[in-house]
C-alpha cells in the first residue's frame, strides 16, 4: 500500500508545482483555504483535498489560524528562482516520464523506450522534441545542483585546474564546482543547441569567465577534446547501452593526459545487483527512457582497465540521482 500511495503523493507534488503553489507562498507568506480556491479558480473541495495532502507530506504547514505556509523543505527546494530549485525535475517526470509508464509493458516486451519515438528520432536528446527541449535541461540542473555540492566536498580538487564536463548541459556541476573551488575552470562539452541553452545560466551565475563551452558529439572520432586535468561524466553513461557507454568511456580515456583523472557520478547499482533501491529504480526508469541502465562499479572498473585507466573505486555520498563518484586515473 505504501508503494501504491507513491503515485498519489507524486501527482499531488506535481500538481502543486504546476500551479506554482510553493512559489506563491515564498518568503513566509500564507494563504487560507478560501483564498487559495479563489486564487486558482477552483471549488473548495478539491482545494482542500490538495492542501491537506501537501500538509500530510510535510510540503506545507497549516497553522492554528488556518493559514497554509511552505515547510522548510519546500521553501528551499520548490520555490522558483532558489539555487536548489527541484521543480524542474518534478515537471520533467510529470510531463515526460509519467505518461510513458502507462505504456511500460510495451517497453518491457519490446525492449525499447516509450518516452520518445524510437522509429523517427535518433535519440532522446533531440532539439525538435518540445517537451525535452523545454524541460529536460532545467530538470537536469534541478537534479544535479545539490549533488554537485556533494561531489565538490568528496574529491580533492586542489590538483585539478581545468575540468571538462562531458554532456554537461545545464552546467549545474560546473557552477557549483567553480563556486566552491575558486582556482577551477571548466568547459561544458555538449551538443551545439544544448550549449546555447546553457550559456544564459552560466552568465546569470556570473561565471562566464571561468566556464566556457565546446560543442560536439562524444560519439564522433576525436569528439571529446583533450588538454584537461580531469573529465567529468555526471549521469551520462546510464543513458546508453553497454556498447555506447563503453565508447564514451573509451573516448574520455583517450582524451585524458597522463596523470589525468576521470570522475563518474551515478547511482551505482551494487556489484551483487541486490540494490540499493534508488539506484535500481532509476535503472528501471531507463526502460522507458533510454537503451541504458545503471551500471555497477565493477563493470566500470573492468571497462576502464581495458581502456588504459587505473580504477580507484567509488567515493560514496548521498546526492539526488547519484550515490557516489567513481574515480579512475590515467597512468
Amino acid at each position: 500500500m505504501d508503494l501504491t500511495l507513491g503515485v498519489y503523493a507524486f501527482k499531488g507534488l506535481a500538481l502543486a508545482t504546476e500551479l506554482e503553489v510553493f512559489t506563491e507562498l515564498a518568503g513566509g507568506k500564507g494563504v487560507t483555504l478560501d483564498a487559495f480556491a479563489r486564487r486558482h479558480g477552483i471549488h473548495e473541495r478539491p482545494a482542500e483535498l490538495l492542501l491537506t495532502a501537501l500538509v500530510s507530506l510535510d510540503l506545507l504547514v497549516l497553522d492554528d489560524e488556518g493559514f497554509y505556509r511552505n515547510s522548510a523543505v519546500s521553501e528551499e527546494f520548490l520555490v522558483k528562482g532558489k539555487p536548489r530549485y527541484f521543480g524542474g525535475w518534478v515537471t520533467l517526470v510529470d510531463k515526460h516520464e509519467y505518461p510513458a509508464y502507462i505504456k511500460m509493458l510495451d517497453s518491457l516486451r519490446g525492449n525499447h523506450p516509450t518516452t520518445w519515438d524510437v522509429e523517427n528520432q535518433k535519440s532522446l536528446f533531440q532539439p525538435d522534441d518540445r517537451v525535452v527541449k523545454e524541460h529536460f535541461w532545467d530538470a537536469m540542473h534541478s537534479l544535479s545542483a545539490y549533488t554537485a555540492g556533494r561531489l565538490a566536498e568528496s574529491i580533492d580538487f586542489s590538483g585539478i585546474k581545468r575540468l571538462l564536463d562531458v554532456g554537461g548541459g545545464g552546467a549545474a556541476y560546473d557552477i557549483e564546482l567553480c563556486r566552491r573551488h575558486p582556482h577551477l575552470k571548466t568547459t561544458v562539452f555538449d551538443l551545439p543547441f544544448v550549449c546555447e541553452l546553457t550559456r544564459p545560466r552560466v552568465e546569470a551565475a556570473g561565471l562566464a569567465d571561468r566556464i566556457d563551452f565546446a560543442s560536439g558529439d562524444f560519439f564522433e572520432v576525436g569528439g571529446v577534446p583533450g588538454g584537461y586535468d580531469a573529465i567529468l561524466l555526471s549521469n551520462i553513461l546510464h543513458d546508453w547501452g553497454i556498447e555506447d557507454a563503453r565508447k564514451i568511456l573509451r573516448a574520455c580515456a583517450e582524451a585524458l593526459p597522463s596523470g589525468g583523472v576521470l570522475l563518474v557520478t551515478e547511482s551505482f547499482v551494487d556489484d551483487d545487483k541486490r540494490g540499493p533501491a534508488p539506484a535500481a529504480l532509476m535503472s528501471l526508469n531507463m526502460l522507458v527512457e533510454t537503451w541504458g541502465r545503471n551500471y555497477t562499479a565493477a563493470e566500470y572498473g573492468e571497462w576502464a582497465a581495458e581502456f588504459g585507466l587505473k580504477p580507484e573505486g567509488v567515493v560514496p555520498f548521498e546526492g539526488q540521482g547519484a550515490n557516489g563518484v567513481w574515480v579512475a586515473r590515467k597512468p
